[in-house]
């Protein structure tokens, strides 16, 4: 029974992963279609290629954070199927009425969601001893989520709470960083010394700061090759910074040659940057919400290990899930992470064409020079976010990136009353999740 269940599971979280990826397309291709660079079906093309591709710039950073949203010594695996199937259930209702929601906050909340209504079927609200080691303490039904917990070494912290913070925080940082981006880009246009000399100065800055984040060959533990430069160049964790230097270094040559092009010429020019900036935002797609369904399919994996009662040794090798603790690394096979990244690449090329028309052209009208900005300000968010391992929502991300660019119009080319309505949903995205969730643990506990 409880394999069964645990198959179950996987095939569910990748379906999950699949719906998410026709539910966010959108996030990645709305400008390049609203901006006609690309034609709809050339874009889904274009967007599930580099979620795909995203499987060798990434790490699973994210993946452990999800994973660790409720106490896996806590919980059984009717408290996942029960959050993953109430996730499902919100994706496909928001997709069919066009509602850029969070798949990653409805992932979340439908797993906390259920282990609380676990915690409070097992234990009441009453408290009950927990043993830790050689300790023993109280907990409450609240206990069972990992609400915050403190980062490592002065790291970033991690937990349900810092994920609800990212709700806000993420718009914010990709509207600042896109309004940034664009008024950088409207100066650049200008016949002045002062932008060229800032962008020069930026390129440089770019530089130092990628390289003081690189990992030489000395401190990787696996190298993929004999030869120290491909193992440099080809680690994830430096590649992932290598695109970032790209794609900033990009931008800035030009800029350097913005004011000398003519109007067809730079928009020729911006076109096919945004080629690039959309293949960025797409590539941190890929990396971010792919490692969620990991870690919902890590978190099942270890569930299963604990209530089966079978010796981690005597597994086989594609169910050796290891969940880090303050000694380990994350171990995880190989086809967790193929999989999850096929089931998002598959479902980008779906399309989801009713969210792209609320983010393409209901938000506010785009063109190509905001879609740069928008793109490359979302790719950096979802690259810097991740880096922290926090799972932030692309949906969320590439909205407010977009709200960033309209109001270096003005702030009425932004239409705050879909803004609203959006915000609504994204504030009630976790709550719903964990509700339905809820209920949908109540009715299994009933029959399982």
């Amino acid at each position: 029974m409880e394999f069964t269940l645990l198959i179950v599971i996987i095939v569910l979280a990748l379906i999950f992963d699949y719906i998410n990826g026709f539910h966010d397309a959108a996030n990645a291709i709305a400008t390049v279609v609203a901006t006609k660079v690309l034609s709809p079906f050339q874009a889904v093309v274009w967007a599930a290629f580099f979620n795909f591709l995203a499987y060798w710039v990434f790490g699973f950073g994210v993946a452990d954070t999800v994973a660790k949203t409720a106490n896996t010594l806590e919980i059984d695996l009717v408290v996942i199927l029960a959050g993953v199937i109430a996730a499902i259930i919100w994706n496909l209702f928001t997709w069919w009425q066009g509602i850029p929601s969070s798949s990653s906050h409805t992932l979340i909340g439908g797993f906390a969601g259920a282990a609380i209504a676990h915690a409070i079927a097992v234990h009441g609200f009453f408290g009950y001893a927990v043993i830790e080691g050689t300790e023993v303490h109280t907990a409450y039904w609240y206990d069972t989520v990992n609400w915050y917990t403190a980062g490592k070494n002065g790291g970033f912290p991690s937990g349900v709470l810092i994920i609800i913070a990212f709700i806000v925080l993420a718009p914010l940082i990709g509207a600042l960083m896109s309004y940034l981006i664009s008024i950088w880009l409207l100066n650049a246009s200008k016949r002045s010394i002062y932008p060229k000399i800032f962008t020069v100065g930026l390129m440089l800055l770019t530089i130092w700061f990628v390289e003081s984040q690189m990992i030489y060959f000395d401190e990787i533990k696996k190298p993929r090759f004999d030869s120290h430069l491909w193992s440099v160049v080809f680690e994830s964790h430096n590649i992932k910074w290598f695109l970032v230097a790209f794609i900033v270094l990009s931008i800035s040559s030009f800029c350097l040659i913005f004011s000398s092009l003519n109007l067809h010429q730079s928009t020729y020019w911006l076109k096919k940057m945004q080629l690039l900036s959309s293949a960025a935002f797409s590539l941190g797609h890929g990396g971010n919400d792919s490692q969620k369904v990991m870690g919902i399919i890590a978190a099942a994996v270890t569930v299963y290990i604990q209530t089966s009662g079978i010796a981690q040794e005597s597994l086989p090798d594609w169910l050796d899930v290891v969940l880090p603790d303050e000694n380990g690394a994350f171990k995880m096979p190989d086809w967790i992470p193929l999989a999850c990244y096929s089931a998002i690449a598959a479902g980008t090329l779906s399309g989801g064409w009713k969210i792209v028309k609320t983010m393409g052209s209901k938000i506010t009208k785009v063109t190509s020079f905001e879609g740069v900005a928008a793109e490359t300000a979302g790719a950096l968010t979802l690259y810097f976010t991740e880096h922290f391992k926090v799972p932030v929502s692309t949906t969320h991300t590439i909205t407010g990136s977009i709200i960033g660019v309209g109001l270096t119009k003005r702030v009425s080319a932004v239409r705050w009353g879909m803004t609203v309505s959006l915000l609504w949903a994204w504030v009630l995205t976790i709550p719903i999740s964990a509700i339905l969730a809820a209920i949908i643990y109540y009715i299994f506990s009933i029959f399982i």
